[in-house]
C-alpha cells in the first residue's frame, strides 16, 4: 500500500507538467519546419555540432526515435560531428522531460539536466569529428529497424486553414506517437519510484550512493538500456529521495536516455567502429564530469533539493493535478482516446 501511495503521489505531481510538455512537443513538430533544422546543422565544424546540439534538445524524440532523423541528416551532407551531437542531445532531454524534471527534481537538477546533455552532445560530436569521415551511404527507407515511427507529416498549403491542420497534426503525433512511446515505460518508470520511496530507507542508500563509484556504474549500466528521458525521471527522483547523490542522479539521468543498443549499432554501421570507440569515450567521460560538477555546486552554494522539489509540487492546487492524472489516463488509453478525438473539430 505504501509503493502504491508513493506511485500516486509521484504521478499526481508530474501529470501536469507532463501535459504541458506534450503540447508543447505538438507545437514544435507543427511548427518546427524540416527544412530548417537541415540547414541549421548542415556543416562540419563547431557551430554546427553546437546548434545540432541545442536544436536537437528541445525535440521530442527518443533516442531510437532520433535514429532515422540523424542519419537522413548525415546522408544530406551533415557532418559526423553535427550528426552526433544530434543523435545525442535529441533523446538526452526533450520539452517534456524538461517539464516533468521541473516538476520532479526541481529547478536545479533541471537546469543541471538541460545543460549536461547540450555539454555531452557538443563534446562528444568533437571526438566524433575527429575520426576519419566514411563514404556516406545512400539514404535508406528505414534507420531505426521498426522500433519506432517519426515520420513528418505531409506538406499542406499555407493558409489559415493549413495552419489549423498542422496544429492538429503536431497534437496527434504528441499525444498519440509520443505518449504511445513513453507510457508503459513511464508507468515502469513510476513503479521503480514507488518502490524505491516505499522500501529503500534512505540512511542505508546515502552511505553508498554518494561517491565517485556510484556515478561509475550509472554511466555503465546506462549506457545499453533503451530508456526515455521522460520515463527515466520518476526512477532520478526515487533515487534521489532515497539517497542517490544529485551528482549519480544527473548521471543515470544522461547515460540511461542519450543511447542504447540499437543506437550502438547504427552508429558503428554507419559511422565505424573508431566514431563508435570515440562515441562512448565523450559520452561517459563527460557524464562524470558534470555528475561530479552538479555534486560540488550542490555542496557550495548548499542547495537543498528536497526543499525545491517540495516548493515546485506546491506551485499547483490538487484538483489541477487530479484533473491532468485523470486526462493523461485517459488519453492513453487507445479507445478512450479515439472518443476524446471525435470531439476535437476537424
Amino acid at each position: 500500500m505504501q509503493m502504491l501511495n508513493e506511485m500516486l503521489s509521484v504521478a499526481l505531481a508530474a501529470a501536469p507538467w507532463l501535459l504541458f510538455g506534450l503540447f508543447v512537443a505538438g507545437l514544435i513538430k507543427a511548427f518546427f519546419p524540416d527544412a530548417l533544422l537541415e540547414r541549421w546543422i548542415g556543416g562540419r565544424g563547431l557551430a554546427s555540432i553546437a546548434r545540432a546540439a541545442v536544436i536537437g534538445a528541445p525535440l521530442p524524440l527518443c533516442s531510437c526515435g532520433a535514429i532515422p532523423t540523424a542519419l537522413a541528416l548525415h546522408r544530406k551532407g551533415a557532418g559526423r560531428g553535427p550528426t552526433t551531437a544530434f543523435l545525442i542531445g535529441t533523446p538526452g532531454v526533450g520539452v517534456d522531460s524538461i517539464a516533468i524534471t521541473y516538476a520532479l527534481l526541481g529547478p536545479f537538477m533541471m537546469v543541471a539536466r538541460v545543460v549536461g546533455a547540450i555539454a555531452t552532445a557538443i563534446a562528444t560530436g568533437l571526438l566524433v569529428a575527429m575520426t576519419n569521415e566514411r563514404p556516406v551511404m545512400p539514404e535508406p527507407q528505414s534507420a531505426c529497424g521498426g522500433c519506432c515511427e517519426t515520420g513528418h507529416a505531409p506538406p499542406v498549403p499555407e493558409g489559415d486553414d493549413s495552419r489549423w491542420q498542422r496544429l492538429r497534426q503536431g497534437m496527434h503525433y504528441a499525444f498519440n506517437d509520443v505518449l504511445d512511446d513513453i507510457s508503459l515505460w513511464v508507468l515502469a518508470g513510476l513503479m521503480v519510484a514507488g518502490a524505491l520511496m516505499a522500501w529503500v530507507p534512505p540512511e542505508a542508500i546515502a552511505t553508498y550512493g554518494s561517491g565517485f563509484g556510484i556515478m561509475l556504474l550509472m554511466a555503465v549500466v546506462g549506457i545499453p538500456l533503451y530508456l526515455c528521458a521522460t520515463a527515466a525521471t520518476p526512477i532520478a527522483a526515487g533515487m534521489l529521495l532515497s539517497g542517490v547523490s544529485p551528482g549519480a542522479v544527473i548521471v543515470f539521468l544522461l547515460a540511461g536516455p542519450i543511447t542504447s543498443l540499437a543506437t550502438l549499432g547504427v552508429l558503428r554501421r554507419e559511422l565505424g567502429g573508431t566514431a563508435l570507440v570515440a562515441y562512448l569515450v565523450g559520452i561517459l567521460s563527460t557524464a562524470l564530469i558534470v555528475g561530479v560538477l552538479t555534486n560540488v555546486l550542490v555542496a557550495q552554494l548548499d542547495i537543498n533539493l528536497i526543499a525545491q522539489v517540495g516548493a515546485v509540487q506546491e506551485l499547483l492546487p490538487e484538483w489541477l493535478e487530479w484533473s491532468a492524472l485523470g486526462l493523461l489516463g485517459i488519453l492513453a488509453i487507445r479507445p478512450l482516446r479515439r472518443g476524446v478525438e471525435r470531439l476535437v473539430p476537424q
